[in-house]
Parts: structure tokens; C-alpha cells; sequence
């Protein structure tokens, strides 16, 4: 009996090995490619058995394959960052699904900007700031910090507070934008922005962001909400509804970058801060392309040093007279600048 039952055992354990490696399909692809090369995918089947037929998809959007199961995809127009390549095969009258992922990477490095100070202003040295922006040469500021975060109203020249209003204790306020009639702003943690009246800053609602992990910086593109989140990724906002529709991962040729902070739109590209650096960024705002990176180093120390003193932070550009402004959390000069990009 011990015999039987070990050969049936041993039948039934082939037949399953059998039906496990009768098809060994593969599918194959690079890990990270630049967006000026063509990505090669392919599916092989090493036992060489027949193949109904294969759905190839990238993010869902199906890609055609050739007789022999193999594309050549010009991948120029695509976002960068991840994207996820699957497979659905069918053979024998079952289905196997594959999955790779790929990251797409810039096609060619950043230009590198250095900068002139063209200005210097006062700026509230305990001010941590969050967001910047400037609108009929007034600035509007964002501030953090637990018991401490605030919407201000600010005079340029002067740097005294005209107009403000404090969140409550809970909050660590984050970035903020103009848009419309409206001043949205984010706080940190907590995964609630609120939305404030932009002449007399009046609370008039507030909103959740449920996919982006937290709240860092935010602007606009005249369109859209344009909202970071600590990582590489930057998140277009409905205005009307504040859902998160859709981002961009901000790319190198080499690498993502993540960390992106405080935002400013100017001219079809995101400019971000950051956090820790003494850098801005300047990405594409179409692909997350990260087409200049700009080297602010010594600013800091040109602003009173103290034990409060804290990173680059805060970009405001002034359409009406194409001036860029700079400042950091608690320092206590905002900065008028020009970048010059090097040869």
C-alpha cells in the first residue's frame, strides 16, 4: 500500500510539475531608460509552445506587438518616472498576466543656473516660511510650525504684516496659492487644505487631498492646482472639487528627485525649492523633466544668523514686472534675484 500510494503521489506531483513549466513565459524589458531611446519589450515562451495571443498594455494604454510578440516603442511624448508594462497571454485556453515596471528618464541633464541679487528687503526673521506669492506688489505668505502657522499679507518694501490670520494650534500650515478670488493653502500632517478669501481672509471651507501623502507646497497654472507632497511627485488639483487628477514625477537623466517643497509656475515651468537644499528646480510642467537646477548657495549667509535660522524656502515671480523673489524659513531678508544660467 505504502508503494500505491507513493507512485500515485509521485504521478500526480509530475503531472502538476508538468502543467506548471509546460509554458515559461518571460517578459522582458529594460528597468530605467532615457526618453530619447526606444523601448524594446518583448514576451518569450522558452518551451516554445503555442501562443494564442498577447494584450500588451503601458499604464493601461495598449500597445501593439508584431507577429513574433515583440514592439519597438518611440517613447519620446511620455511622462517621466514609473510606468507599469503588462501582458495578458493567452494560451491553451487559460490566461497568465506579466507585469514589469519601467522608469523613463530625461533625455539630457539639467542646465545649471547660478544667480544675481538684484534687491534685498526685510523679512520677518520668524516667519517660517511655506508659500510665497506676490500679486499687485503685495506679498502673500504662508507659515508653519505647530501653534505658529499663519496666512499673512506683507509689504514688500517694508516687510511689515498688513493683513493676517493664524490657523489653529492643531495645524502645521504649509504652501500656498492665489487662485481666483480664493487663497488655498495646505497644512502638513493633517490632509486637509483650507480655502480662505483673498481680500479679507475669511475661512471659506476646506478641502481633503486623499491620494498625494502630505501637504508641502502649492501653486497654479492658471488651470489647475499644482500641489507637492514630500516625494518626487507633483499632483494637478481641480480647482472647483480640489481631487487630485492627475501628477508628474520630477526626473534628472540619472535619477528621480524627491523632497520637492515650495512651488511658483512661471512660464510652463514649476520652479521648487528643495527641503534642505540650497537649490531650486526648474521642471517641465508637461513631463517632469527637471531642465535646470539652480545653485543659490550663500544666500543664507547673508541673512542674520540665529538659532531659528533654517532652510531656502519661499519663491514668489511677479508677472507684472518679471521679478523673481527668494527668501527661507525665518530669515530675515527676502531677496530679488536674477538667475544667469553658466555657458
Amino acid at each position: 500500500m505504502r508503494l500505491k500510494n507513493y507512485i500515485v503521489i509521485l504521478l500526480i506531483s509530475t503531472i502538476i510539475f508538468s502543467c506548471e513549466t509546460d509554458y515559461n513565459f518571460k517578459l522582458e524589458s529594460p528597468k530605467k531608460l532615457n526618453i530619447s531611446k526606444v523601448l524594446n519589450v518583448s514576451l518569450i515562451e522558452k518551451s516554445n509552445s503555442p501562443i494564442d495571443s498577447v494584450q500588451l498594455t503601458i499604464d493601461n494604454k495598449k500597445i501593439t506587438l508584431s507577429e513574433n510578440f515583440k514592439t519597438n516603442l518611440d517613447i519620446k511624448d511620455y511622462k517621466l518616472g514609473r510606468h507599469t508594462i503588462t501582458a495578458l497571454v493567452f494560451y491553451a485556453k487559460k490566461t497568465k498576466k506579466l507585469t514589469n515596471t519601467v522608469y523613463f528618464l530625461a533625455d539630457t541633464a539639467p542646465d545649471i543656473y547660478d544667480y544675481k541679487i538684484i534687491n534685498t528687503y526685510p523679512h520677518d526673521k520668524n516667519s517660517y516660511t511655506q508659500g510665497l506669492e506676490i500679486h499687485n506688489g503685495f506679498l502673500y505668505e504662508s507659515t508653519g510650525q505647530l501653534g505658529r502657522s499663519s496666512l499673512r499679507k506683507v509689504e514688500l518694501k517694508t516687510g511689515k504684516i498688513l493683513q493676517k490670520i493664524d490657523l489653529d494650534k492643531q495645524y502645521f500650515g504649509e504652501g500656498m496659492t492665489k487662485f481666483g478670488d480664493n487663497i488655498y493653502m495646505l497644512t502638513w500632517s493633517k490632509a486637509i487644505g483650507f480655502i480662505f478669501d483673498f481680500n479679507t481672509f475669511e475661512e471659506k471651507g476646506t478641502f481633503k487631498y486623499k491620494n498625494s501623502i502630505e501637504g508641502w507646497g502649492l501653486t497654479n497654472n492658471g488651470e489647475k492646482l499644482i500641489k507637492t507632497d514630500g516625494t518626487e511627485r507633483i499632483w494637478f488639483l481641480n480647482p472647483d472639487t480640489q481631487a487630485e487628477e492627475s501628477y508628474i514625477e520630477a526626473y534628472t537623466n540619472k535619477r528621480k528627485v524627491e523632497k520637492l517643497n515650495e512651488l511658483e509656475y512661471i512660464d510652463g515651468k514649476i520652479y521648487a525649492n528643495v527641503y534642505q537644499q540650497n537649490s531650486i528646480l526648474i521642471v517641465d510642467a508637461a513631463t517632469g523633466k527637471i531642465d535646470g537646477v539652480a545653485n543659490l548657495n550663500g544666500l543664507k549667509d547673508k541673512v542674520e544668523q540665529h538659532a531659528q535660522l533654517d532652510v531656502l524656502n519661499g519663491i514668489a515671480f511677479d508677472k507684472a514686472t518679471n521679478k523673481l523673489y527668494v527668501t527661507g524659513k525665518n530669515w530675515s531678508k527676502l531677496f530679488e534675484i536674477e538667475l544667469i544660467k553658466r555657458d
